[in-house]
């Protein structure tokens, strides 16, 4: 198995790349989250990989960091969830936005990435559940009842407030409010 490539990068297209390791440059597959962050053409890049050999092709699949790599692992254990739609997945969130997503259970986050239903996000959610890490505990503070935070952030996306406004103004929340004051305190400070 390849597990990390490290090279020259010779070739960028969204998604696919080109790592030159010694004369041999391995095309590699990654998500934007990874793309954006490569170096220019001609500079040193190292990324993780991971390989699958099917009976037609042998892919290669790259990551920046541990956490995109494993999140990528555990989508595609996911019974309907292939290589293409977890790169899809990872392109559309952040390793941390979906494991936050994951823990808070929302359904509505997951169908705005392109080519995921309701149906599977749904199961995304069942079967992820527990096995991104917990990144609420990580990202948010744990003053207010897990329960009452998702229930404010649902209603701030409801309100058509987008991820990142609705977490930032969920973390500004004082410790122990309810969901009905939370989701004022939360307006009044994406009103500023």
């Amino acid at each position: 198995m390849i597990g990390k490539l490290t090279g020259t990068l010779t070739d960028k297209h969204p998604p696919e790349v080109i790592i030159d390791c010694h004369g041999v440059g391995y095309e590699v597959q990654v998500p934007m989250s990874t793309f954006y962050h490569l170096p220019a053409l001609g500079q040193p890049v190292s990324l993780l990989t991971h390989f699958i050999v099917r009976e037609d092709a042998q892919l290669l699949y790259g990551f920046a960091t541990l956490q995109e790599r494993h999140t990528f692992r555990q989508l595609i254990k996911v019974s309907g969830v292939g290589p293409r739609t977890a790169l899809s997945i990872l392109s559309g969130l952040s390793a941390d936005d979906l494991a936050q997503a994951v823990s808070l259970q929302e359904v509505g986050r997951l169908v705005k990435v392109p080519g995921i239903g309701k149906k599977t996000a749904e199961r995304l959610l069942l079967e992820l559940k527990g096995k991104l890490g917990d990144a609420l505990t990580a990202n948010l503070p744990l003053q207010a009842s897990t329960a009452e935070r998702a229930d404010i952030l649902q209603a701030l996306l409801a309100l058509g407030y987008n991820d990142k406004e609705a977490s930032a103004a969920l973390k500004a929340l004082p410790a122990d409010v309810g969901v009905s004051e939370g989701i004022k305190l939360a307006l009044k400070a994406l009103a500023k």
